[in-house]
């Protein structure tokens, strides 16, 4: 079966294409557009389809709408019940449902000759939970599913497990209003930042914190809160955070008491999500489990699992928020057809440009550029003399995590170099940057927590002899978010460590997204010209070429 995927509904709106049981492409439409997120999760944007991540996806597979046996879309509106019953706020929501009922019209009018009888509706939480069982190194063995977000039509939770034929038994819903993403969320919301975006910023602030004192009010406030319920869900009750530490206002600076509040949080999802996945395994016996939902995003709790669940492996869909259920959806339709499904191959699904593309844009630029004999060379010489390069290379990440294509890189023996990639960003000083290495020098230097990690989805703590030799890629608590790079994936990548370490003696490069706050992840040429001309980048390495910035007198 050909099988296009599409998320739109809430937010990171995204479209992937299945072809015989094949990912061939996956894309998320604000790599396109330059709308960080594509449009925010407010029932007014819902009619928003990612019609650049569409097209482009029939595209590259070299398709007409006319060929596509099924147009998978991430939600089922014949489930969900109305906002005030499911307890929760949000008047305009039936608008939202609305939108979704007539996604086949929405989608006829973007792909022209589609039969809107070939468009299904997937649930978003069977979405969300194909995008990792059936997309993982265990699809043809069959894993356990734990899929965790702030809300779906009417869940927050699933727990289930596939077998190796890609079909997946249900164990355990989570019913709104209960929730651990939109518990988070209202965390996010509290402390000042943007709710449904930067989620990832409270994970950063709670390192910098202590969890409340195993006794006292404040704590079991939390427990009382957020609670088991013993047979494989959960209660979210409402919380009184105020109460807990002062309300921020965007901008306002954090103190300790808002780490506190933030780390005491952070542990309480941890072992909550540690007894899900054990009330998970005791039921199925399993050895794999699989993650997805935007809470599979929190690396710290990944760790955690790795940790105390039980399970032998754990796989987490590297576009585990919702731009993960395009390709879910569309990979569960092609099971449910009988298509035999080969695991994802790597989070690089995006867009490529060729070298005479890439040449064409840097004339059209008319920005001076050179080809080296040896680009890995090139830009390890560049970070070894403590410049921060710009790395675009190949197919753009499928996900939000930058993994080398589209990448800023750094020395990371220099300590100033967190706070200067920061800067670069326009980023918060105490959020971490991640560290790039290849596996086979990885346990050297990183313990606990999974190795290889080629997608940057856990935390490994830095052997204490390295931290004062990696000091910008040491976060405050003595972890770091680990990506890993295998020689036969990224061969050009290894290449460049293992220059940089011939030139430093450290196999250890700083890896963060090539973006400035606010943007999106550079996805084209253009893209990478526009931020390399607009933030202090010392070489582009785009393609085969690099871009160096000119020298200028003090």
């Amino acid at each position: 079966m050909k099988v296009l995927g599409v998320n739109a509904l809430f937010h990171d709106p995204s479209a992937a294409l299945v072809v015989d049981g094949r990912t061939v492409a996956a894309a998320e439409e604000e790599r396109f557009s330059r709308r960080k997120h594509g449009h925010r999760p407010v029932p007014f944007a819902a009619w928003e389809l990612p019609d650049h991540a569409i097209r482009w996806c029939l595209k590259e597979a070299g398709l007409e709408p006319g060929d596509l046996d099924a147009v998978a879309y991430s939600y089922d509106c014949s489930l969900a019940r109305p906002a005030e019953e499911m307890g929760l706020h949000d008047p305009w929501d039936g608008l939202r449902q609305t939108y979704a009922s007539h996604a086949p019209d929405f989608l006829a009018n973007v792909l022209p000759g589609l039969d809107r009888a070939d468009v299904r509706f997937v649930p978003h939480h069977v979405a969300h939970a194909a995008s990792a069982g059936l997309a993982s190194p265990y699809v043809a063995e069959g894993s356990d599913v734990l899929v965790l977000d702030g809300r779906g039509e009417c869940h927050s939770h699933l727990a289930g497990r596939y077998d190796e034929n890609g079909s997946l038994t249900t164990l355990r819903t989570q019913e709104l209003p209960h929730s651990l993403g939109l518990v988070f969320e209202e965390l996010t919301e509290h402390l000042g930042f943007l709710r449904a975006n930067d989620e990832y910023k409270v994970m950063a602030l709670a390192s910098y914190g202590k969890p409340f004192a195993s006794s006292g009010h404040r704590i079991d406030e939390l427990t009382e809160r957020i609670r088991l319920t013993g047979d494989g869900g959960f209660i979210t009750e409402p919380i009184d955070w105020s109460a807990l530490a002062p309300r921020l206002r965007p901008g306002e600076d954090w103190t300790a008491d808002h780490a506190d509040l933030a780390a005491s949080v952070q542990l309480r999802f941890e072992e909550v999500l540690v007894e899900l996945a054990r009330w998970l395994r005791g039921r199925t016996g399993g050895s794999h489990l699989t993650l997805a939902g935007g809470v599979a995003l929190n690396c710290v709790a990944n760790t955690r699992l790795v940790e105390r669940s039980g399970y032998e492996n754990i796989w987490v869909q590297p576009a585990a928020g919702d731009a993960g259920t395009a390709l879910g959806a569309a990979l569960q339709i092609a099971a449910d057809n009988g298509d035999r499904l080969e695991p994802m191959p790597g989070a690089d699904l995006g867009r490529e440009w060729s070298e005479d593309e890439i040449e064409s844009v840097l004339r059209t630029a008319r920005v001076p550029y050179e080809r080296p004999g040896d680009l890995a060379e090139t830009v390890a010489e560049t970070l070894a003399g403590n410049g921060i390069v710009a790395w675009f290379q190949g197919r753009s990440e499928f996900g939000p995590r930058a993994l080398g294509h589209r990448s800023l890189l750094a020395h990371p023996g220099r300590q100033e170099n967190l706070e200067r990639i920061n800067d670069v960003k326009g980023r918060e000083q105490f959020r971490p940057v991640a560290p790039m290495v290849l596996a086979e020098r990885a346990a050297d230097i990183f313990e606990r927590g999974p190795l290889p990690s080629p997608y940057m989805l856990f935390v490994h703590d830095v052997a204490a002899e390295w931290h004062a030799l990696i000091p910008a890629v040491t976060h405050v608590d003595g972890t770091a978010r680990v990506q890993t790079v295998d020689p036969h994936d990224e061969p050009l990548v290894a290449r460049m460590l293992a220059e940089f370490e011939a030139r430093t003696g450290l196999p250890v490069v700083i890896n963060t997204s090539l973006n400035t706050a606010g943007r999106p992840m550079v996805d084209s040429p253009r893209d990478a010209l526009e931020c390399f001309g607009s933030a202090p980048i010392d070489l582009l390495a785009i393609g085969p070429f690099v871009v160096r910035r000119p020298r200028t007198n003090p």
